[in-house]
C-alpha cells in the first residue's frame, strides 16, 4: 500500500528550516498550536511564536502589524475559523494594504468532517480568491507542500495557503519545482482533462488510472495555484477536450469556477464541475464525504466517462 502523509508535518518542518535561515519568519496562531504543528517551532524559536488565543480577527491584525514592521508572518487556524470569522481583516488589513502575510488555513476542506458543517471550510477559496490583490495556492502531497511553504515566503504579498490534514500519498516528483501561478501536468491524455488540487488530486490519478482500462485517456492537471491561475493550461487543456474540476468545495466560487471563467473566455468546451453542489456537507468521515458528492476516484470517473461518451 502506498504511504500517505499528513501535509502539516512538511510545512511545520519547513517553517522551522525557513525560520532557521531567515530571522524575519515569525508564527502566528490562535490557540492551536498542536493542530498547526507550530510545536518544534515554539521549542526552537519560543520569542517568534506568538500565540494569540481564540481571536482570528486580532491574529490577522497582528500579522499585518507584524509584517508592517518587516517581519514575514505565518499566520495558521483552522481554515474556517480563519477565513470565515476574519474575513473583513483579510480584506482591509491584508489585501488592500498588500501587507507580506501568509495566511495558514489548515484542516482545510471537510477533513474536519465529523465535527459537522461548522467545522468545514468548503467556502474559503471563494473568499480569498474574490479579493484583490490574495494569491491562492492548494499544495497536493508533502513535496509540494514544502515547496510552496518556500515559495510564499519568498514572495512579496499576502498569500493564503490551503492545507489539508486528510493522509495523501506522495504524487509529485521529487524534483518538483513548484512556481505560484504554474500548474503541473501529472499525467498526459487524449480524451479530457480531470483538473484537481488538493486532496482531490489523488483522486483524480486514480479515477484516470480506471478510466485507461475502459480505453478513455484522460490527462490529471494539477492547479495548486488557484491565483493567479495558469490560464495557458488550462486553455490547452480545452483545446484537447472536455474538461472534469474536482474540488472539495463548494462548486460555487471555487477551482471550478476558476477554470470555467478562463474556458469560457478563451475556448468554450463541454465541463463538469464536481465538488460540493451548493449544501451543507453532512457529518461524517472525511472519506465517506469524498464518496458521498462523487468526489473519489470513482464519482469522477463516472463523471468523466458520461461527459466524453455523451
Amino acid at each position: 500500500m502506498t504511504a500517505r502523509h499528513d501535509c502539516r508535518r512538511a510545512f511545520a518542518e519547513t517553517l522551522v528550516a525557513l525560520a532557521e535561515r531567515d530571522s524575519r519568519v515569525v508564527a502566528v496562531c490562535n490557540d492551536s498550536v498542536g493542530s498547526s504543528n507550530l510545536t518544534a517551532f515554539r521549542a526552537r524559536f519560543p520569542d517568534r511564536l506568538i500565540n494569540v488565543g481564540i481571536a482570528e480577527q486580532n491574529l490577522v491584525g497582528v500579522s499585518a502589524g507584524l509584517a508592517s514592521a518587516g517581519r514575514i508572518p505565518f499566520a495558521c487556524g483552522a481554515s474556517c475559523f480563519l477565513t470565515g470569522r476574519a474575513l473583513e481583516q483579510i480584506k482591509a488589513d491584508l489585501a488592500y494594504s498588500r501587507h507580506n502575510v501568509k495566511l495558514c488555513g489548515l484542516s482545510s476542506g471537510m477533513a474536519y468532517g465529523e465535527l459537522g458543517p461548522t467545522h468545514h471550510s468548503i467556502e474559503d477559496l471563494a473568499w480569498t480568491r474574490a479579493i484583490a490583490h490574495m494569491t491562492v495556492v492548494v499544495p497536493s502531497d508533502p513535496i509540494e507542500t514544502a515547496a510552496a511553504v518556500q515559495a510564499a515566503a519568498a514572495f512579496d504579498g499576502p498569500v493564503f495557503l490551503r492545507l489539508s490534514r486528510m493522509p495523501v500519498p506522495v504524487v509529485c516528483d521529487e524534483r518538483h519545482s513548484f512556481e505560484i501561478g504554474r500548474s503541473i501536468l501529472l499525467r498526459d491524455g487524449t480524451d479530457l482533462t480531470i483538473v484537481a488540487a488538493g486532496v482531490t488530486v489523488t483522486e483524480a490519478l486514480e479515477a484516470a488510472a480506471l478510466l485507461d482500462r475502459e480505453g478513455i485517456s484522460a490527462a490529471v492537471l494539477n492547479l495548486s495555484t488557484i491565483r493567479p491561475i495558469d490560464r495557458e493550461r488550462v486553455v490547452d487543456a480545452a483545446r484537447r477536450g472536455p474538461i472534469v474540476t474536482v474540488e472539495e468545495h463548494t462548486v460555487h466560487g471555487g477551482l471550478g469556477s476558476a477554470v470555467a471563467e478562463v474556458v469560457v473566455e478563451s475556448h468554450p468546451t463541454r465541463m463538469r464541475m464536481l465538488g460540493v453542489p451548493g449544501v451543507f456537507a453532512p457529518t461524517g468521515s472525511p472519506a465517506f464525504l469524498l464518496q458521498h458528492f462523487g468526489l473519489d476516484a470513482a464519482g469522477i470517473r463516472e463523471a468523466a466517462r458520461s461527459l466524453v461518451r455523451a
